[in-house]
């Protein structure tokens, strides 16, 4: 049986998680359907399919670094013992185990960056070189990042084209905060002796819960973090802290009866 420190810890670690993900959407450039016709700055698609886009990536990820743990290509004994026998979230577990804990993590991060500059910088060839626009936003009259000239390139009508290199990097950091809190939840339930793949459904049930709240906050477009949009992101930090504790606790309960 699971004790209960090891279960208030997996708790917060649900609550960390969704938290992450909740912030990490309010970086990710949506454009939704303006941007899908070079009118709006961003991707174009809607916050959850782009934020539930790089999840999906990033848990496949850390499943696939999970599953070489698991039969042994890499080597890892204690680390597969705790999860096995549900000590990975106690404290000496989190000590002896934190290097797999972080290979776990990492590959969560790096397959969610993977989506988000694949959907980001594909979607911009298309823009250059299929509709000939410059790859700009309307929010900023310089680009943070470059420093380059912004509002003299954006067509009359619009706000923007493309994912500039603003919010391209706003996109890899969201990328970085959604990778991160969705490989943490997944790692939380596989702990929990749940399956893989209930495992997998949960974190992307809870992945999606933060997304929706995320984008509930934003209502509409956003470009990253040089959007004035992103100012709300306390409201649905508030939002997604309730939401993602109250899951945790459930979460908790189903371990500690041991029907997992």
């Amino acid at each position: 049986m699971v004790d209960p420190i090891t279960l208030l810890i997996m708790v917060l670690a649900i609550g960390i998680g969704g938290l992450l993900v909740s912030i990490g959407v309010h970086f990710v450039p949506v454009g939704g359907a303006p941007a899908a016709m070079a009118q709006a700055t961003g991707i174009g698609t809607g916050t959850t399919m782009l934020a539930a886009s790089a999840g999906f990536l990033g848990l496949i990820s850390a499943g696939l670094v999970m599953e070489e743990m698991m039969i042994g290509k890499i080597e890892y004994a204690s680390f597969v013992a705790a999860v096995g026998d549900g000590t990975l979230f106690s404290p000496a577990g989190i000590v002896a185990n934190i290097g797999g804990i972080a290979m776990i993590l990492a590959a969560g991060i790096i397959g969610a960056m993977l989506m988000m500059v694949i959907l980001g910088g594909v979607s911009n060839i298309l823009y250059v070189y299929g509709l000939g626009v410059p790859l700009v936003s309307a929010k900023v009259k310089y680009d943070p990042i470059t420093g380059d000239r912004q509002d003299l390139y954006v067509t009359r009508g619009t706000e923007g084209h493309g994912t500039p290199t603003v919010a391209l990097v706003s996109a890899v950091i969201g990328g970085i905060l959604g990778g991160f809190g969705g490989s943490l939840i997944y790692l939380v339930f596989l702990a929990g002796g749940f399956s893989v793949a209930a495992a997998a459904i949960g974190a992307i049930g809870i992945f999606f819960v933060n997304s929706v709240l995320a984008s509930y906050n934003i209502t509409g477009t956003i470009e990253g973090f040089h959007d004035p949009k992103f100012k709300r992101w306390p409201r649905a930090f508030v939002a997604s802290a309730i939401a993602s504790i109250i899951i945790g606790v459930w979460v908790a309960a189903i371990i500690y009866m041991g029907v997992a």
